[in-house]
């Protein structure tokens, strides 16, 4: 087995060291790999390699490169003031055989220098660039890309290993890794999202969530491409690539020509994707899949959880207030002075209406604490501008515009005097029409209506729906 150091030189990664000038390093590799981009091979004239780099140079204002124990040359690098020999002396250190980034030829007619990135230093760069801003990845593409290879037999009938087998494996192998780094994925939204401090925070990262590139990837690929629509044909598809004796008779030949491999040996691997490719599609598809879908389940309970948790315990000002609050409402329907309170502000102190109380936020009472020291706190007396722009204040924080009686004033405007309305029926041309359609969901049974799911979907501002319809409550017990 061949070792990693025995294919690349021994200082490859020694630029890239701490201790080193890593990051000029690093930043002048990605510089001269930019140069390449409209060029039609990795090979171009020095001195525009080296313009290039003294420019950045230039930019930065980095007038000498530390000493480095790995090479001479960056040793004499300090000494040179000039940006022109500095970025000579960085291609030199790059195409040096410790290092191995960059090779120096000259042109056989001219003599012109030229510099060329080896094959090692291009992967080096394109993974250094994946680590700061990694692809996103259409995941539905793969099973689309599979399914279009073994459709189109006329496409593939002269060499079914290379241009069938071959690429319906390495599709297979290259989603099954993404799908296990989008497991990855999640995973780490989780942590951060168990570290949230404040309800704002959490907030934005729920909808930084919901509004991601995530959600649409992954829709796309449990509803548009759906494995599902495509698994029957494949897998029959590659049974008669197993099954039929000239077909893989041709799968064998192929594959021993085209990986230098005696003819058993071939059989055994062809074997060994058909079932390989077979078995991921068939139960390891549906476990990353069923695996995703719980961490997205546990994502969203965390946020609940979190967001109660924030909105019940929170130490700072808010969290005072919402205490205050609570204690007054204790005294006032222990003293009996509501009738006191002007009738606008009576919404303020209804808290005791329970909303949004469910069977797990039942407890048992805990045992009061007792009260080991008095303490007096001086009170800053308010004035009456003070107390009008609060009230205003406060008045605007507690407004809800999906309130329960408001969804049902919008239910009966809506409805009219039809007694069941379906979906397409229902503004939802904005994102305001569509929390209002969803709000009056959630309060269908306290509002008096019932829901009935119905078969297929509906797309509305890029999100998709499961169909409904809305009926009074009444009249579907009639029925």
């Amino acid at each position: 087995m061949m070792n990693l150091f025995d294919k690349i030189p021994s200082g490859f990664f020694n630029c890239l060291a701490s201790g080193s000038n890593n990051r000029i390093y690093a930043d002048c590799l990605q510089i001269i790999y930019e140069q390449y981009d409209r060029e039609i091979t990795y090979r171009i004239s020095r001195n525009r390699i080296r313009d290039a780099l003294a420019a950045y140079l230039l930019e930065n204002h980095i007038d000498f490169l530390d000493q480095d124990n790995e090479s001479d040359d960056a040793k004499s690098l300090k000494d040179e003031r000039n940006y022109n020999d500095m970025a000579n002396g960085i291609i030199r250190k790059f195409c040096s055989k410790d290092i191995g980034w960059l090779e120096e030829e000259s042109d056989d007619a001219t003599y012109e220098k030229h510099i060329i990135m080896t094959e090692e230093g291009i992967l080096l760069v394109e993974f250094l660039q994946n680590l700061i801003k990694p692809e996103r990845e259409e995941f539905s593409s793969y099973i689309f890309n599979i399914y279009n290879v073994l459709q189109n037999k006329e496409q593939w009938r002269q060499d079914p290993y290379v241009d069938a087998l071959k690429n319906v494996y390495r599709n297979a192998r290259l989603l099954s890794k993404s799908l296990k780094r989008l497991a990855t994925f999640i995973k780490k939204i989780i942590e951060r999202m168990v570290k949230e401090e404040t309800l704002e925070s959490l907030t934005e990262n729920l909808l930084e969530y919901c509004d991601g590139n995530f959600i649409r990837e992954y829709a796309r690929l449990t509803k548009q491409q759906n494995i599902h629509i495509y698994r029957s044909f494949i897998k029959s598809r590659l049974e008669e690539m197993q099954n039929n004796p000239e077909l893989s008779e041709l799968l064998y030949i192929g594959c021993a020509l085209e990986e230098g491999i005696e003819e058993e040996k071939a059989r055994e691997m062809v074997l060994d994707m058909l079932q390989a490719t077979k078995r991921f599609l068939a139960e390891d598809y549906d476990r990353i899949m069923r695996d995703i879908k719980h961490k997205i389940n546990i994502y969203l309970q965390i946020a609940i959880g979190r967001a109660r948790f924030l909105r019940n315990r929170e130490a700072d000002m808010r969290g005072n207030v919402e205490q205050t609050i609570r204690y007054l409402v204790r005294e006032i329907n222990q003293i009996g002075w509501r009738e006191e309170i002007p009738a606008e502000m009576q919404g303020l102190f209804s808290l005791e209406r329970h909303e949004f109380i469910d069977t797990g936020s039942l407890r048992y009472p805990r045992k009061p604490k007792t009260i080991q020291k008095e303490t007096v706190v001086e009170l800053e007396e308010m004035s009456e501008e003070d107390v009008l722009r609060t009230q205003a204040a406060h008045e605007k924080e507690a407004y809800n515009p999906y309130a329960k009686e408001k969804m049902k004033e919008y239910l009966e405007a809506v409805m009219k005097k039809k007694t069941a309305i379906s979906c397409e029926h229902l503004p939802m041309q904005g994102k305001r029409d569509l929390l209002c359609a969803l709000s009056a969901i959630a309060y269908s049974d306290e509002n008096g209506y019932a829901v009935q799911l119905e078969d297929g979907y509906l797309q509305v501002n890029e999100l998709l729906l499961r169909r409904f319809s809305i009926s009074r409550a009444d009249d579907k017990q009639d029925r």
